[in-house]
């Protein structure tokens, strides 16, 4: 019954910015973003709590991209800033039931479909 469905991914020059949605069913969830890129392993990205109070960002990505929610309209958001090719991925939704924000994807209990995003020299 749970359902994770991510949309605004595409192709984007280095240097620009996109928004990633996730719109979400069922209860209040702790939730976090994970991507996948060519040949390598699904990795942590952004976290989020509940309510938003808490949230728990990769090095990797610190300083460039922001989680938020709005759980009003059931949906999350990452934005994507200063976009490198090394940020080319497929970008997933997830939501776990238990309060704390993990970075390991084997903690989470639901998955969206996922959308890619590609970004060019």
């Amino acid at each position: 019954q749970v359902q994770l469905v991510e949309s605004g991914g595409g192709l984007v020059q280095a240097g620009r910015s996109l928004r990633l949605s996730c719109a979400t069913s069922g209860p209040t969830y702790t939730m976090a973003w994970f991507r996948q890129g060519p040949g390598k392993d699904r990795e942590f990205v952004v976290g989020i709590s509940r309510y938003g109070g808490t949230t728990i960002t990769a090095d990797s990505v610190k300083g460039r991209f922001t989680i938020s929610r709005d759980n009003a309209k059931n949906t999350m958001y990452l934005e994507l800033n200063s976009l490198t090719p090394e940020d080319t991925a497929v970008y997933y939704c997830a939501a776990r039931q238990l309060v704390s924000v993990q970075r390991e994807a084997a903690q989470y209990d639901y998955w969206g479909q996922g959308t890619q995003v590609t970004v060019s020299a």
